[in-house]
């Protein structure tokens, strides 16, 4: 389900927030990941600058399509937008088990656990 079309100004922030919201979710799902030392349980990567979160220059261009479908149960009939977009992580792990076979059950899904689980 998309969201109810924005018109205006608040069409191009609808967008990025949309677009936004896909690109945390494949991040989420791919990259992102707290490391923490096995032995003190301290976290290895304690800002930002540890570890590659992505970006709109990170991904090909995403093609947005609205609907003008009210939402039944909210009183101006909007839907959200980013909760929406942030389903992309589920995504990535049904097509990651179409593709191997395999399920991953831990984020971020990357090449070491693909391997690591087709073995």
């Amino acid at each position: 389900m998309l969201p109810k079309r924005r018109r205006g100004s608040g069409q191009a922030t609808a967008v990025s927030q949309f677009r936004g919201g896909i690109i945390m979710g494949l991040g989420l799902a791919l990259t992102e990941e707290t490391l923490f030392d096995e032995r003190t349980g301290r976290v290895m990567n304690p800002s930002l600058a540890e570890y590659h979160v992505p970006v709109h220059l990170d991904v090909p261009e995403i093609d947005v399509i609205w609907n003008d479908i009210p939402d039944p149960h909210s009183p101006l009939g909007l839907h959200g937008i980013r909760e929406i977009a942030l389903q992309g992580r589920g995504r990535c792990r049904g097509r990651r088990y179409n593709a191997t076979g395999k399920r991953i059950r831990e984020l971020p899904i990357t090449l070491h656990k693909v391997m690591m689980a087709r073995s």
